[in-house]
């Protein structure tokens, strides 16, 4: 019998079902509620809130070893958006309280939060009125595609749960849809944590391959622009002061102009 006082948590990602911080991060979770792990079949880093009619959207029941039980986990056969609809629609015996998208490898921040599976993730159960949260961790670029045994989870996973167990007792303000919570690599349980914003630069820069027929497994590098950096931005946070950024992002992508200002604007051109 299901206790409908306990919290039903939904955790996906956009590594994959065999990655170890979706496994990190469930066993984060586990004190906090009844965690329903649901998860893309395969890698889906960059898919943003992408809902590509090629994939097939099935779902495999699988089992995970996860603090030291078996947990039934769920595949789905497609983008991180996709995965979060099936999890909410089929497998889920009523509205999650929670869902947690995460840990990432690697850092979401700057204009590249679009592009993010796991962000995109979040904002998918945004939309359907669900209390978002979005966890990811600075890696170096190389194991951005990787599932490797060697990042330390241990800080994220604290952070991870301290912020679900947050949006799980408090409401957040209108227009807050989604925490958007970013861990520096070098930083212990300790370390402050500071609200802020999205740095309005890239951060992420795609490779020029001058071949076409070269391939790269991560074809972005790091760059930031320090002299336009905001210093109250997710890149300042975990670039220069070294603490862990929280963004709260919405749905609403509406420009932040007077919009009769600009109205009158363009009309003087007409």
């Amino acid at each position: 019998m299901v206790d409908p006082e306990v919290p039903l948590i939904v955790l996906t990602n956009d590594d994959g079902i065999n990655s170890p911080g979706l496994i990190a991060a469930a066993s984060a979770l586990a004190p906090l509620g009844r965690v329903l792990v649901v998860a893309p079949r395969e890698q889906q880093t960059s898919a943003g809130r992408s809902m590509p009619a090629s994939q097939d959207c099935a779902i495999d029941r699988m089992r995970k070893v996860i603090e030291g039980d078996n947990w039934e986990v769920y595949a789905v056969g497609g983008s991180p958006a996709q995965t979060v609809q099936r999890a909410i629609l089929v497998l889920s015996d009523r509205q999650p309280d929670l869902l947690v998208a995460g840990i990432n490898y690697g850092e979401n921040v700057g204009n590249g939060v679009t592009i993010s599976g796991t962000v995109g993730a979040a904002l998918e159960a945004a939309n359907f009125g669900i209390p978002a949260l979005a966890v990811s961790l600075e890696t170096e670029v190389g194991y951005h595609l990787s599932h490797s045994e060697e990042v330390d989870f241990t800080t994220a996973m604290h952070f991870t749960r301290f912020f679900a167990e947050r949006l799980l007792t408090l409401s957040c303000p209108h227009d807050v849809d989604v925490l958007k919570v970013d861990v520096p690599g070098s930083a212990s349980i300790d370390t402050e944590w500071r609200v802020t914003r999205q740095a309005r630069q890239n951060y992420w820069i795609p490779v020029n391959l001058i071949n076409l027929n070269e391939r790269e497994d991560v074809p972005v590098r790091k760059e930031i622009d320090y002299d336009t950096l905001e210093p109250d931005s997710d890149i300042a946070a975990i670039s220069e002061l070294g603490v862990i950024s929280v963004t709260p992002i919405s749905m609403d992508l509406t420009s932040r102009v007077s919009l009769k200002g600009f109205e009158q604007q363009l009309r003087t051109h007409e």
